[in-house]
């Protein structure tokens, strides 16, 4: 496997690098749309073809050191998926001193994940990028179904939810609609982002599922939602996150890129960058 964006192999080692990176390709329940078992390599493909200067921050954050891990191969059933993320996931956060980014594969990889960080972290806060609520308990047979990922952080953690506009009407029961912004809400109203932003408390956690952005600009993902959000919104929004708050690690997930289009990738490459960009440039070591 090559180097994040190509970079240097000085800027790719574990003991120097600032950030890690984990992949986690698992597509194992994922109910429609397919694929996102081959968005890592998707992503780096297209980062190998991204500019490595921000503007905006007038930086160069690769320089911190970004070392990709070992991706995470077990795919044998969902709660062995959840059980190999969740004690890798720990054990990173037990024997390194990094900055922790971790890429899908399906947003049920992002349980494991984050149970790990709420067990560090007791007072987390996670900030859900979505197009979907992902509140179910169970659904077809797992708990660790892509459609439950953020119940067991409603339960553990402050979660506020951003973007949302698709979900079961059994999932209002587990909904905590004063801190879910809705995405035709927030076209009509901007107050959303100071009063998400007054909700987050402590540290915090970011998962992005790339479905949140509208399919006009990211068609490649699983469950593509209309009504969704634009770059800049998005980044923005971010830019305050990370500025204010401290941001302890994120993920992505959901990239299934289309044969023949790259814009997917290409923005999903772009906002990884952007949002270490912000972290380093604001609050980095």
């Amino acid at each position: 496997m090559s180097n994040f964006a190509g970079i240097e192999d000085q800027y790719a080692q574990l003991d120097s690098a600032s950030i890690l990176l984990q992949s986690i390709p698992y597509d194992g329940t994922s109910t429609w749309g397919k694929g996102a078992d081959k968005g890592f390599a998707a992503f780096l493909d297209a980062a190998e073809n991204m500019e490595l200067y921000d503007i905006e921050t007038n930086s160069e954050v690769y320089r911190k050191g970004v070392h990709i891990l070992p991706e995470i191969t077990e795919n044998r059933s969902p709660e062995l998926v959840f059980k190999t993320v969740y004690e890798s996931t720990k054990k990173l956060l037990d024997e390194h001193d990094k900055f922790f980014t971790f890429f899908g594969g399906e947003h049920s990889i992002s349980i494991g994940i984050i149970k790990a960080f709420y067990e560090k972290y007791p007072k987390l806060t996670v900030l859900q990028l979505d197009a979907h609520t992902d509140l179910r308990p169970e659904y077809l047979g797992t708990p660790y179904n892509h459609a439950c990922a953020l119940y067991d952080a409603s339960l553990h953690t402050n979660l506020i939810q951003v973007g949302i506009r698709s979900m079961d009407i059994d999932e209002n029961k587990y909904l905590n609609r004063d801190k879910c912004y809705f995405a035709e809400d927030m076209f009509y109203d901007k107050s959303w982002v100071d009063e998400s932003l007054e909700q987050i408390k402590g540290p915090v956690y970011i998962t992005v599922d790339l479905d949140v952005f509208d399919p006009g600009i990211l068609p490649g993902t699983g469950t593509p939602e209309p009504g969704g959000m634009r770059w800049n919104q998005t980044i923005h929004y971010l830019k305050r996150v990370f500025q204010e708050k401290n941001v302890v690690g994120f993920d992505i997930v959901e990239l299934a890129p289309i044969e023949g289009n790259k814009v997917s990738e290409f923005l999903a490459s772009k906002l990884y960058y952007k949002m270490l960009s912000y972290k380093f440039k604001y609050h980095g070591k």
